[in-house]
């Protein structure tokens, strides 16, 4: 293992985090808000810290290779760490005086899910509110995949896949040109053009400045932190129906924008995972809509809030028009699946993901074709070709994984004594990335009541799932670190 490698890269990281606290620090200045600026620059020097092992030749890294152990290591620490330290303005400002609250808040806004403690988030400084808001967004494409983009660590850049394949979601990662640092980049130029047209769009519905950015920062990173006690219930239809749009665009696969681009109009671009992602949220919001029809004035009204509620679930973004907690069982019993199912892989969005319930079902019915004819061979197709044994296996190891985090944790959060509809939700919320479950967890609740011991563990499961899981239990397995003999 490169263990100077991985504590290169890591302090890289941290430096950067640091620098995008400047915007927030900026604000805090212009806004006069004297804590939030002693939050941010002491945080900020002690993210700078770590460097100082970089003026040590010792612990400069004399290679700078990497295989996949160290990638997975490397992924697990950075989000650690950076959720930890990205927490301390909260905690210095005296904001969030609890770390552990702290900690939740900031992990919740890295990993994208919008779970929050805040029972008052209109009480934050503009300062802090932003940079609550900017952790979607930084955490949403990957800090590790900005890394990639953005800094030259070198000519050895072949490691770099596997910090690319370690963060991204979903069963397998390829490259959309040779070079992954291009990959990186164009990854993060699809992200950045995205955001910036839903911050003119939200300006042109009339929405003021800092709203609209917010407000892009939680759609584009599927996250959900909203500077509104009440999410987007007050905002205007026109915003609501941007919002909505943006959400479920940035549930999609980004390969398939890299393919249109590409001026690409083939099966391949329009594949059997975006079919099934946009015809699950499409029918979804058209069952809600007419469920909820009876508590709205007509039908496009209840459409309007069942399509914002479907594609802010579907895509684990956890924004809410409605208290969809007082919707009929119908629609929220279909809101919880479609928690389990998430977004596309190579999206923003969270959850199992849509292509794993496809290879899920394709496994399925081929294993009961061949129980009912054993001579005979079969194998997963999907768009046209071989899905290999190697991914098949993973996507079962994942499930198994996946339902394992979910009973225990389930069992370690009901010691709070809460009803079992908030204790399953809370846990499919976290664990999904969503943000809002039901009950004491619901849309217009939040985690405060929780104890702090239910708040590290759903903060364990916040990164499990953004990290699709493997990272993390490999990072905790000792065999792990043993050396190889």
């Amino acid at each position: 293992m490169n263990h100077r490698m991985i504590v290169a890269i890591n302090c890289h990281i941290l430096r950067i985090v640091a620098l995008f606290m400047l915007p927030a620090l900026g604000i805090s200045l212009f806004q006069g808000e004297q804590s939030s600026v002693f939050g941010f620059l002491a945080a900020m020097a002690l993210m700078f810290l770590p460097s100082i092992t970089q003026l040590i030749p010792k612990w400069r890294p004399k290679r700078r290779n990497l295989n996949a152990k160290d990638g997975f290591v490397i992924v697990a620490i950075t989000w650690v760490l950076v959720s930890a330290l990205g927490a301390l303005p909260f905690v210095f400002s005296g904001y969030i005086p609890n770390f552990i609250d702290a900690f939740f808040e900031t992990v919740s806004g890295f990993t994208t899910t919008g779970a929050s403690i805040l029972r008052d988030v209109e009480a934050l400084p503009m300062g802090l509110l932003y940079w609550r808001s900017f952790t979607h967004w930084l955490g949403g494409m990957g800090v590790l995949v900005f890394l990639l983009a953005i800094v030259p660590m070198g000519r050895d850049a072949g490691y770099s896949l596997y910090l690319l394949r370690a963060e991204s979601p979903g069963p397998q990662v390829s490259k959309l040109v040779p070079r992954t640092k291009r990959t990186a980049m164009i990854l993060y130029g699809i992200y950045i053009a995205l955001t910036f047209l839903q911050i003119v769009l939200l300006l042109l519905a009339g929405l003021p400045l800092f709203d609209a950015i917010t407000t892009a920062f939680g759609t584009a990173g599927t996250g959900g932190f909203s500077i509104h006690n009440d999410s987007l219930i007050s905002l205007s239809p026109a915003v609501q129906i941007i919002v909505t749009v943006f959400m479920a665009l940035f549930g999609v696969n980004f390969n398939v924008y890299y393919l249109l681009l590409m001026r690409s109009f083939t099966k391949k671009t329009f594949n059997e995972e975006f079919r099934a992602y946009w015809l699950i949220l499409l029918v979804s919001s058209l069952v809600v809509a007419l469920n909820i029809l009876h508590l709205y004035d007509n039908f496009w009204v209840a459409l309007r809030h069942a399509a914002f509620q479907v594609s802010s679930v579907m895509t684990t973004t956890g924004f809410a028009t409605a208290n969809f907690d007082l919707w009929p069982e119908l629609s929220k019993t279909l809101l919880v699946l479609l928690m389990l199912v998430g977004a596309s892989a190579g999206s923003t969005g969270g959850g199992v993901k849509v292509v794993r319930v496809l290879i899920l079902l394709k496994y399925a019915r081929n294993s009961i074709q061949k129980i009912l004819h054993p001579r005979t061979v079969h194998v997963v197709h999907m768009d046209g070709g071989v899905i290999d044994r190697d991914t098949i296996r993973g996507v079962n190891v994942f499930i198994i994984c996946y339902l394992f985090i979910s009973v225990v944790s389930v069992l370690l959060i009901s010691i709070d004594d809460f009803s079992f509809e908030t204790t399953v939700t809370a846990m499919v919320a976290c664990l999904n990335n969503i943000g809002p479950g039901l009950g004491q967890a619901g849309p217009i609740e939040n985690f405060a009541d929780f104890s702090w011991f239910s708040k590290l563990v759903l903060s364990a499961d916040m990164l499990l799932g953004r990290l699709e899981i493997f990272p993390l239990i490999m990072a905790c397995t000792p065999s792990f670190w043993r050396k190889a003999t």
